[in-house]
């Protein structure tokens, strides 16, 4: 099957019906995947397989505070069988596709196999990041009712990291540190890009409530 704009259209329409109206899960989420994962592609990727497993891999997506988050991922692969079935997906890539989409979640811990399971999961984790990162982690957050920041010690000097109440502690614990664990060489460059650009977000932002960002929100990453 070749990748084509009619196949992207089809599945476009498949979860269009179906996403919650969650900003930061929504159908631009997606594409915005899909524009990530074609950046880190390379020819070892069946690209028809890493196109639906794009579209599909947020069929269900469950709250970040939901205690079956973790199992989302799977669910989500589950659900994505018939349509890849009625799309005239062949059994293997079925397979491939389901694997990405189970593999490509930060709580369901499953260790992704195959090429296109390791591109989807980069691919999902730069949303996380730079500009848009920036917006959807506040938009969660608000949706969720965490404060932005602690007023009393906002970047956490003198007390344990707290990302379940406070927004900007989730930036530690999780944000700042993804680049890290990129499994592609193309979105390890771009997540450390991104990354940059919310480390000097977060300088602006100290600047003006009137702090100072520790050294140790930055990675010793170069910034301006």
């Amino acid at each position: 099957m070749d990748i084509s704009a009619d196949l992207r259209g089809r599945l476009r329409g498949v979860v269009a019906q179906r996403m919650e109206t969650d900003p930061a899960h929504d159908l631009a989420h997606l594409d915005r995947v899909w524009v990530n994962a074609q950046a880190i592609s390379d020819d070892r990727t069946d690209m028809t397989v890493l196109l639906a497993a794009s579209y599909l891999h947020d069929l269900v997506n469950l709250p970040k505070d939901d205690p079956d988050r973790h199992l989302a991922s799977r669910k989500s692969a589950l659900e994505s069988e018939p349509i890849l079935g009625g799309l005239g997906y062949s059994r293997a890539q079925i397979d491939a596709t389901k694997h990405a989409i189970e593999a490509h979640s930060f709580s369901a811990n499953i260790p992704p196999e195959t090429p296109e399971a390791r591109i989807l999961r980069d691919a999902d984790r730069l949303d996380a990041l730079g500009a848009i990162g920036i917006a959807r982690n506040f938009s969660v957050s608000g949706a969720l009712g965490r404060t932005l920041y602690d007023a009393a010690d906002p970047f956490a000097a003198d007390r344990t990291l707290d990302e379940l109440h406070f927004s900007l502690d989730h930036w530690k614990v999780k944000l700042l540190n993804l680049s890290d664990d990129m499994l592609t060489e193309s979105g390890r460059q771009i997540a450390k890009r991104r990354t940059a650009r919310m480390i000097r977000f977060l300088e602006d932002f100290a600047e003006e409530i009137g702090s100072e960002l520790p050294s140790t929100w930055t990675n010793g990453e170069a910034t301006r």
